[in-house]
């Protein structure tokens, strides 16, 4: 049983690490993947036709121009083969002359004879040279001889010498009748079709993509509180499918936003008329502790109604338009100092940001009249980028623990130990403020301030 256990545990381990290699190949793999959906297409098209045109390549060059290559060298060779044996029956000077005008008229060689000798030390070779080879075991193959060629020194032409008993037979041969040489053809066609390939593909793809794109900023839109008037289904099946979907699920969850808010409206204006009625016969009993007192709960009440109705309304039926941020923020400034709170405001970048006004003004307003609540001093800053805009709030009150900052967010939430209970409030500031933030598409973070309070950070996309 323990060589069994034992084999057992090295075959977990093996797998184990096998399992590793393959999930660090996938990790770099897709580290080396394009993340956008036009990249990858593209390469989807691109790697395919490489390889296609690589096989083709590699097919045509190696089986066909070898095999035609081979021929004509061969067919070469035995012209060479065949005046080689003529001079050895006609060996007189006369007869070279001969030798050479029936090579020259009727086999398109140049042939001369030159004085017995050694042959020429080897030239350099190229480092891939299908005709040197094929040549040189023609050669060796058909004529048995000593014999000295160059490919290389001239461009159209190729040497040939060989060693004959009284003289060294040296010819002349057109590249073109021992080689194929249309390789450059070949590839002009095969990168010309390619890339007028690529081109279509490029331009068709284009076509299709620009449908989803249109369909993420439409989402992108209706996720920061903004209307895509110009929008509607395009592109491919499977594109308008999911566009149709998107319009009907927009249109649900407008038509629910206007049903809440249609019920909120009728429950306030109720609501209001019976608080109305209350400060009203309030107001003819007259004056006493009692009533005094009755009155503070009817205004905390309005007040209350008031944060429920808000949290529940949200920010639906505004519209989103260009707000100038930095005169925003410094009203929201005014409005601490009346109240008697020491306030500074900063911005830097541009001001106007396409917003939905009231609503995120409330949720600014919210942030620092949780601020002031808590500190004597605020601090509040703007920056915007190409990319968000980020609003901070700064205080020096007693701040909130770190494991508790994501809790303040839920409705009716009031925390004894950070912030004063005796104050009042619905605990419902943050949560109408991220909510806020949150249908511009961004958010709300809590942190440390620098002036020893707490800093709340509103970042939403512009």
């Amino acid at each position: 049983m323990s060589t069994i256990d034992t084999g057992l545990t090295l075959l977990k381990s093996a797998a184990g690490r096998v399992s590793a290699a393959n999930g660090w190949m996938g990790n770099a793999f897709k580290g080396w993947m394009p993340t956008g959906l036009y990249a990858r297409a593209l390469l989807i098209m691109i790697v395919p036709m490489v390889i296609l045109q690589s096989v083709v390549a590699f097919v045509f060059m190696e089986r066909h121009w070898n095999t035609v290559t081979r021929r004509l060298s061969a067919a070469v060779v035995q012209d060479i083969a065949a005046l080689i044996d003529i001079y050895k029956g006609y060996p007189q000077d006369k007869d070279r002359d001969q030798i050479r005008r029936i090579a020259q008229q009727r086999l398109g060689l140049v042939v001369d004879f030159l004085p017995a000798g050694d042959m020429p030390p080897p030239g350099p070779k190229p480092f891939f040279s299908l005709l040197d080879q094929t040549l040189s075991v023609q050669l060796g193959r058909q004529i048995g001889r000593s014999f000295w060629i160059d490919t290389v020194g001239r461009s159209n032409l190729v040497e040939i010498r060989i060693q004959l008993d009284d003289a060294v037979m040296r010819v002349f041969a057109q590249r073109s009748a021992a080689y194929a040489s249309n390789s450059e053809i070949f590839l002009f066609w095969m990168v010309g079709t390619s890339s007028i390939l690529l081109i279509v593909a490029v331009l068709f793809l284009r076509n299709q993509i620009k449908p989803i794109l249109r369909l993420a900023d439409a989402a992108e839109s209706f996720g920061k509180g903004r209307e895509a008037p110009n929008f509607r289904p395009r592109g491919a099946r499977e594109v308008r499918r999911a566009a149709v979907a998107f319009l009907e699920m927009k249109s649900r969850i407008e038509r629910t936003m206007e049903q809440r808010t249609a019920m909120l409206a009728g429950v306030s204006h109720d609501l209001r008329t019976i608080l109305t009625r209350f400060k009203l016969e309030l107001a003819l009993i007259g004056d006493s502790p009692e009533l005094e007192g009755m009155r503070k709960d009817v205004d905390e009440m309005s007040m209350m109604l008031e944060d429920y109705l808000a949290f529940a309304r949200g920010d639906s039926g505004e519209q989103s338009q260009p707000t100038d941020m930095a005169q925003a923020l410094e009203e929201l400034r005014s409005d601490a100092e009346r109240h008697g709170h020491a306030a500074t405001v900063a911005f830097n970048g541009l001001p106007v940001v396409t917003v939905k006004p009231a609503s995120f003004k409330r949720c600014l307003a919210n942030l620092v009249t949780n601020a002031a609540r808590y500190g004597k001093s605020i601090a509040i800053t703007g920056q915007r980028d190409h990319r968000y805009l980020t609003v901070t709030v700064d205080d020096d009150g007693p701040g909130i623990p770190a494991h508790l900052r994501e809790e303040v967010f839920k409705p009716f939430l009031r925390l004894d130990n950070a912030r004063n209970q005796d104050e009042g409030g619905t605990g419902l500031g943050l949560a109408i403020a991220r909510d806020i933030a949150r249908s511009h598409g961004g958010d709300i973070t809590l942190g440390d301030s620098p002036m020893g309070g707490l800093r709340a950070s509103v970042r939403i996309p512009v």
